[in-house]
């Protein structure tokens, strides 16, 4: 009876998304509300799996040469003005601060919604000679935007990310770089947390306020809706005139620098949860999972069993593996569900019956396929078997983007189209961003999401207006 009611818990994806989505974050202990909307606790299960992707990036951005720093939460009000198009597409959202104590502030003080012009200061007064250059930084840290409509991971107000900032002595170093780290975010995203992607640079309506150029990489949820999963800008050398950032070039003149800036944020768990989670909870790909394996004794009360499960778990921690057992006096099948739910990778159930015959049942978190394995053999089959359900999840999504994306070569097959299924739908565009407003208007929310790097020519003409078509895009409705 217990594991039924834990099981009731949760609403079924096809029956209402939101609220399959909401039990899940809640029954998998991710996140807990507060007092203030769209602020949230990320509780020790939410924020393993954060740490975990911070681990992981980290690596691959020092690999590049990334070195990591912290700036100040708080921004003065005359700093932030100095970028006309940067403060305004974040203007809507700033909290600020006004007084300090009892006292009123002389200058009233922004609330972090990003760093940009911290780090523009920074660079003003430390970027001095050709030879300091290129300055590779990174921050871990949390930012503030006010948003009205909030939901845990994927929209709050404040929120958990990484801001890359660097600057360049030439234009193609900083697009190089710019480029570079969405190749680590693609490569990220789609081998550690098997989501597959589509990835190019957003139109100019949709690009990041002051940027020249944004890249972005769009995932696919399971219910048809696009997700931005990470952005990386070149902004050129409009921050740094803006900001007076100069330095000594080769020729012994002033001039400005290149500046890029990249981030992943931890609405990437929303990601992961709608990509690969189902009716029973969340589903982790192993890479990413803080725990890779629960080891579940039945009938742990029996000496013999509860010896054979703590060994196994002594030599799966012995070579590096992060497991842990359930001795609790929950039935088997509450512990089961308990372990679903979490979306750990793997389960690792022994009983009399295992026991009499020298193996041990692996049971995989996201096909239920049940493996059994001899006993001496478990260090060595687990590991394999991970590497498997690795692989076999981002196939699972693929498959699924896949059968998720049309084209469209007329309005009223891209009005159809979103009216009738849900996903990407490919068509060609002219450039003008009022036919962008005019399928947004007329397909209730759908935006371009991407100009892929690889385009196709599938038709010549716009999908809205019939003029000559400029580029091939990708549209869908987002989170």
């Amino acid at each position: 009876m217990a594991n039924e009611k834990f099981l009731d818990a949760i609403t079924s994806r096809d029956v209402d998304f939101a609220q399959w989505y909401t039990d899940v974050v809640r029954k998998a202990k991710l996140c807990e509300y507060t007092s203030i909307k769209g602020c949230m606790v990320y509780m020790p299960a939410g924020y393993a799996i954060w740490e975990n992707i911070q681990k992981n990036l980290d690596a691959r951005f020092k690999a590049t040469g990334v070195k990591n720093v912290y700036m100040p939460m708080l921004i003065p009000e005359s700093l932030l003005n100095k970028e006309k198009d940067h403060v305004n597409g974040f203007a809507p959202e700033v909290a600020w601060v006004t007084m300090g104590g009892a006292n009123p502030l002389e200058e009233k003080l922004c609330i972090r919604p990003t760093s940009e012009t911290l780090f523009c200061e920074h660079f003003a007064k430390n970027l001095n000679s050709y030879r300091d250059l290129p300055m590779v930084y990174n921050q871990w840290c949390s930012v503030l935007r006010w948003e009205k409509t909030t939901r845990p991971f994927l929209r709050s107000k404040e929120f958990l990310w990484q801001e890359g900032h660097t600057i360049h002595e030439t234009s193609e170093e900083a697009k190089d770089r710019t480029k570079m780290m969405l190749d680590i975010y693609h490569d990220f995203v789609e081998n550690d947390l098997a989501i597959p992607v589509i990835w190019g640079q957003k139109t100019e309506s949709e690009k990041f306020a002051g940027a020249e150029a944004t890249y972005t990489i769009e995932a696919l949820m399971h219910d048809g809706k696009a997700l931005q999963s990470a952005t990386s800008h070149y902004f050129g050398d409009g921050f740094s005139k803006a900001f007076d950032v100069k330095f000594i070039d080769k020729n012994n003149k002033y001039v400005n620098p290149f500046q890029t800036s990249w981030g992943l944020s931890t609405r990437i768990i929303g990601a992961i949860i709608m990509v690969h989670g189902d009716d029973d909870g969340l589903v982790l790909p192993p890479h990413i999972a803080p725990i890779k394996s629960m080891i579940i004794p039945i009938g742990h009360n029996k000496p013999e069993i509860l010896e054979v499960a703590n060994k196994i778990y002594d030599e799966l921690k012995k070579q590096g593996m992060v497991v842990d057992i359930d001795l609790s006096d929950k039935t088997p099948g509450y512990k089961f569900s308990n372990q679903e739910v979490q979306g750990i990778p793997t389960r690792i159930e022994i009983g009399p019956r295992d026991l009499e015959n020298g193996v041990v049942t692996i049971v995989r978190r996201d096909n239920r396929e049940k493996i059994s394995i001899s006993l001496e053999d478990v260090t060595t089959k687990l590991p394999e078997i991970l590497k498997q359900m690795q692989k076999d999840m981002y196939q699972k999504a693929k498959e699924h983007l896949e059968s998720h994306i049309y084209e469209a070569h007329n309005m009223d097959e891209l009005i159809n189209t979103f009216n009738e299924k849900s996903g990407f739908v490919k068509a060609m565009w002219c450039g003008d961003e009022a036919c962008e407003d005019e399928i947004k208007a007329k397909t209730g929310g759908a935006t371009s999401r991407c100009i892929p790097f690889n385009e196709e020519g599938i038709s010549e003409k716009c999908v809205c207006c019939g003029k000559d078509a400029k580029h091939l895009v990708y549209f869908g409705k987002a989170y």
